[in-house]
């Protein structure tokens, strides 16, 4: 996956927004667009963990920070649920002439709900995935409390939401109210993926019902057993994206822009690994056309979204050596049916006999590898490939006294 692109561009009512571009590691298979819940942002865990997962199922994800809120200008409490609805279509508008044009919508909470209106009024959109979206966007209005009720009464009124004090106007009010999203949902021809918690207990399952029942097909319902409304735990966003990303290929052309094979040459396959701005650690590694993540583990401050450096070091050792072992059973006709090789990096043990540049004599790294053959193999084939498995390039780079050269680009 690369890093993600910060963008802006003019929202529905003119106001500069803010916005994410998550990126896929090759050319994009699709273009999509993540609409954030309510008073929430971009940033959302939601928001940021479901876009950076279906980024690495090959979808270029574009979050944008509603009018008011997050980075973008403009004023929360005047904008209103037609508001959010409008900046999904500007935010289409400016991927069809930056990009390509989004194909898909995903939307959280009351970001659903405005994907699913959003949808009605883009041609280009081919499938909807909701998550936790209300069916009524007047029940977010639950939020603001008494706020309501003094907006109508005198105009304005000023509530806490998403850690901010945010003026609130009367045609805010008004205009969530008077929104019919069961109405837009029944003329709907998208393909539409309702997902929901059952135990949901800021947006009931019973929105999930209403909407799906609305609905007309091709129309598919999957139940977020266990996770909360926010998606707090990483492996309910982790399989939310997994579970778009499976369905949408039913209803997505992903052939047309489908990357063609890597033909690029060894020197512009050069590795590179850039902070991605979520957690403390987290990387997004690219190669060529192949993207991943790396990261920390909890216990030193990561996240634990991707492999350890130690560890990408670990399957270094562990692929090479298993190529090898391939490559020579092959060349020398051993009937090697299968090759697995696991590594375990334990730490600095032994003590080499060579003096360091410091003058002292460094400690080594400890590298525990175990190779696993299958295959019909006599007891000379085993002790050749093994024997192989020590001269895999990568096995003779670690044992080597590599050079490193550092410059400041």
């Amino acid at each position: 996956m690369k890093a993600p692109k910060r963008l802006t561009f003019p929202g529905a009512e003119g106001n500069l927004l803010a916005a994410r571009l998550d990126q896929p590691a090759g050319p994009p298979l699709a273009h999509a667009i993540f609409a954030h819940c309510f008073a929430c942002s971009k940033e959302s865990l939601a928001a940021a963990r479901v876009s950076a997962a279906l980024a690495a199922h090959g979808v270029a994800v574009l979050r944008v920070d509603f009018t008011g809120l997050g980075a973008s200008e403009g004023a929360f409490g005047d904008a209103g649920f037609s508001s959010n609805v409008g900046d999904i279509i500007a935010a289409a508008g400016f991927l069809e002439a930056e990009f390509a044009a989004p194909t898909l919508l995903v939307g959280h909470s009351l970001g659903g709900a405005a994907a699913l209106a959003a949808a009605e009024q883009l041609s280009a959109i081919r499938a909807v995935a909701t998550i936790g979206a209300p069916s009524n966007p007047a029940r977010t209005l639950r939020h603001v409390g008494e706020g309501r009720e003094a907006a109508l009464k005198t105009g304005s009124a000023t509530v806490h939401l998403g850690g901010r004090d945010h003026s609130i106007s009367r045609a805010f009010i008004e205009d969530f109210e008077r929104e019919d999203l069961l109405a837009r949902v029944a003329r709907l021809r998208a393909a539409v993926l309702v997902m929901h918690s059952p135990v949901d207990e800021t947006v009931g399952i019973d929105n999930a019902s209403a909407i799906f029942r609305a609905l007309k097909h091709p129309k598919s319902f999957v139940t977020l057993d266990r996770a909360d409304h926010l998606l707090t735990r990483r492996e309910d966003a982790a399989y939310a994206a997994d579970v778009i990303a499976a369905w949408m290929r039913r209803y997505l052309d992903l052939s047309r822009d489908a990357p063609a094979k890597s033909t690029s040459a060894p020197e512009d396959r050069v590795v590179s690994a850039g902070e991605t701005g979520e957690g403390g650690f987290q990387l997004a590694v690219s190669v060529g056309p192949h993207g991943f993540l790396a990261d920390e583990p909890i216990d030193v401050g990561g996240q634990d979204t991707g492999p350890s450096p130690y560890e990408l070091l670990g399957a270094s050792l562990a692929a090479c050596t298993s190529m090898t072992v391939r490559m020579y059973a092959n060349l020398k006709s051993i009937p090697l049916e299968r090759v697995e090789t696991r590594v375990e990096h334990l730490g600095k043990h032994a003590v080499d006999t060579r003096e360091s540049a410091e003058g002292r004599p460094p400690r080594l790294d400890h590298f525990s590898r175990v190779v696993t053959l299958t295959g019909d193999l006599s007891d000379d084939d085993r002790e050749r490939l093994l024997k192989i498995a020590e001269k895999c390039p990568v096995h003779r780079t670690l044992e080597a006294s590599a050079r490193i050269v550092t410059r400041l680009d």
